[in-house]
């Protein structure tokens, strides 16, 4: 076994290694960038070692760099998480050539994997089904058409060397293959640095069902069940679940064996996971096969009990597997929800702020399910701390949540009150988002397939709801004890006394459905609250840190208030709300924007310009794409109108709340006229 190993990554799944390698008493090196010298990886690990700037070109992806410090460290094997260089076939050469374990598979295997169409020709030598489509090398827009058109819509383009959801694009009718192929094709190279696609099949409600195979250097290979990773959107996954719903015995047989033979048929060792879709009938065809560990291993580690990292690293020191398939078995159902700093509402758009509060579930560590079995387990991985900073640099993810329970129910409810724990202040977060999912009847019943997102828009994304009577009270309560608080004389004392009369005020407390005013009178022991036509005494009766319990006429309310600026958080019965206080003696500076001039919603990188200055477009009509935290972002017309100057080319870098481009609304209005 390793004395040392240098991890070749950041985030959660650094941490992830660094605590099985701890276990195992291996020491372990962490490398990291200017963005990451605090960060959570670099205070686990036993050294540390700077690599570069924030931008992973620089750092994360400089083998010669990594390399270089695993030399000068004494590590013996590097282990390259998910993601940066894991699936690189030449860092893996240029390990061994430096004399260095490369945690994961021969370089050959990630070559025959890493080309999607290369490796659906080998997938069908071995017998492994495959989907109708294109995989070969002539990309000629025209001639990929005619495959398009050959094969029949919808279809699938999906960038040959991609991964994680990037370059891949549904094309529902002809007139859009173009469009689309350009739009894949670019994303593609910027990604990938391949534009290389291919063209399929698109199922109408699949699947998305992966096998965890593992292999050693012994020749043997086993199969650790499988995962259904059906829910996504923008082809990443959100909620991954094991074992899958429905599945039967001589299925789960017939795509494990499938699985073997993909991994046999390129000499695979260690880690990987191959890739089906699947019809609703049972019918399954190869998708790709991932040579690395996966986002969602830990819903396979907690059924099974199993380290897949302790796995990883035994079999790259030379072990045999620890078990046999025959001594494979299945415990209990879990589920992974992945916390992303984002705003669902807003398309999914990545979120970049600093973490300023951060509440969690109790968690259990990972290793014990197979001792809790009649109980539900906790387990967060997360990279990310109190007062870090999620950077437009890296992938926006903040934890990975996952649950056990002895069955789909117990883990379904064990989730929805973990989500319902999971306290996020100073950026946006999908966890209400996530809660909605897991509640939802479509998920809570298993009617599962890759567009559940989708089909299900009215239910996952309701219309803003105005805070309740107990929500403002809550908010009211934290607003008036602060003020209390921070009185520092008789003279400003915000208790409210007044000589003859009781004082009035009225709160402006503002939600996503509107402001909400809050009158309120001070009262002996207490206030009286009226907003709109309800009225109720208020009492706090306790408030220790940011709990408050509140007598709110003839109920008892609890709930957490955590305060950032003037926006007040509440956290009641499961729910989230954020209310904005205005506060009626300040003065905000502010001017009224300059109209006319769209923004950058997020730093980024443009790459492409669809307008030129003159052009009258329509309301809805792209503008400009922005390529922000690994992906693309449109930028369309809020209105019709002209466009009067495109103030960046492609490639240009541009900071979050910069203009783009100059458009007037009015003289299309003339136009019109």
């Amino acid at each position: 076994m390793f004395t040392k190993i240098l991890i070749a990554n950041r985030g959660e799944i650094a941490c992830r290694v660094a605590a099985s390698a701890r276990r195992l008493g291996i020491k372990t090196v962490a490398v990291y960038s200017d963005a990451d010298a605090h960060a959570r990886h670099v205070a686990l690990c036993d050294e540390a070692v700077r690599i570069g700037p924030a931008e992973a070109k620089e750092s994360y992806l400089r083998a010669d760099k990594i390399i270089e410090v695993a030399l000068a460290t004494g590590a013996q094997a590097v282990h390259p998480g998910y993601g940066f260089l894991s699936e690189n076939a030449g860092f893996a050469d240029a390990c061994a050539a430096a004399g260095l374990v490369f945690i994961g598979p021969p370089a050959s295997a990630i070559r025959a994997m890493g080309s999607k169409s290369a490796a659906k020709e080998l997938m069908d030598k071995a017998g492994v089904p495959l989907v109708p489509g294109y995989h070969g090398e002539n990309q000629d827009a025209d001639f990929l058409l005619t495959q398009a058109d050959k094969i029949g819509y919808p279809v699938l383009l999906k960038a040959s060397a991609g991964g994680g959801g990037k370059g891949m694009r549904i094309v529902e009718a002809s007139a859009d293959f173009k469009a689309a192929l350009a739009s894949c094709k670019r994303e593609a190279i910027n990604s990938f640095g391949d534009d290389k696609v291919l063209v399929e099949k698109y199922l109408s409600a699949p699947r998305h069902i992966e096998i965890q195979v593992f292999a050693d250097t012994q020749g043997d290979c086993v199969y650790l069940f499988e995962r259904d990773c059906s829910v996504q959107r923008r082809h990443q996954k959100v909620l991954e679940e094991a074992p899958a719903p429905g599945m039967t015995l001589a299925r789960r047989t017939a795509m494990g064996d499938a699985a073997i033979a993909a991994a046999k048929a390129v000499n695979y060792v260690g880690a990987g996971t191959v890739e089906f879709i699947a019809n609703q009938d049972g019918s399954f065809y190869f998708m790709e096969m991932n040579t690395r560990l996966q986002v969602e291993h830990p819903v396979t580690e907690m059924i099974t009990g199993l380290d897949l990292v302790e796995w990883q690293l035994r079999v790259a020191s030379g072990e045999a597997l620890p078990l046999r398939q025959d001594q494979l078995t299945i415990n209990g159902h879990a589920l992974e929800a992945r916390i992303y700093a984002e705003n669902p509402e807003k398309g999914f758009l990545p979120s970049i702020g600093t973490l300023r509060h951060l509440g969690t579930p109790d968690a259990i560590s990972f290793s014990t399910p197979t001792n809790l079995r009649e109980h539900s387990v906790v387990r967060i991985d997360s990279g990310v701390r109190e007062g870090d900073a999620i950077s437009p640099f890296y992938d926006p993810m903040i934890a990975k949540l996952i649950v056990w329970g002895k069955d789909r129910d117990a883990a379904l409810r064990q989730m929805s009150e973990a989500l319902s724990q999971y306290r996020i202040v100073g950026l946006s977060s999908n966890i209400a988002f996530l809660k909605r999912l897991v509640e939802s009847a479509p998920f809570a019943n298993a009617t599962l397939d890759t567009g559940l997102i989708e089909h299900n828009q009215t239910a996952l994304f309701p219309a803003p709801q105005a805070a309740s009577l107990p929500v403002l009270a809550l908010a009211a309560a934290a607003l008036l004890q602060s003020e209390r608080s921070g009185a520092t004389s008789p003279w400003a004392s915000a208790d409210g006394w007044r000589m003859n009369v009781p004082l009035q005020r009225t709160l402006e407390l503002t939600d996503d459905a509107g402001t909400h005013a809050v009158r309120t009178t001070y009262l002996r022991d207490g206030f009286q609250l009226d907003v709109g036509d309800a009225s109720a005494l208020m009492t706090i009766t306790s408030h220790v840190g940011d709990a408050i319990t509140l007598q709110l006429g003839e109920r008892t309310v609890r709930g957490t208030v955590v305060r950032d600026g003037e926006q007040f958080h509440v956290y009641q019965q499961g729910s989230h709300a954020a209310l904005t206080w205005t506060d009626p003696l300040a003065h905000s500076g502010e001017t009224e924007a300059e109209g006319g001039r769209l923004t950058a919603p997020m730093p980024g990188k443009i790459v492409a310009v669809l307008v030129a200055a003159g052009d009258v477009v329509e309301k809805g009509a792209p503008m400009l794409i922005m390529e922000a935290m690994k992906m693309e972002h449109t930028i369309t017309a809020p209105a019709a109108g002209v466009v009067e100057q495109v103030l960046y080319a492609v490639g240009d870098q541009v900071t979050e709340g910069s203009p783009l481009l100059s458009f007037n609304t009015a003289v299309a209005t003339l136009a019109t006229h």
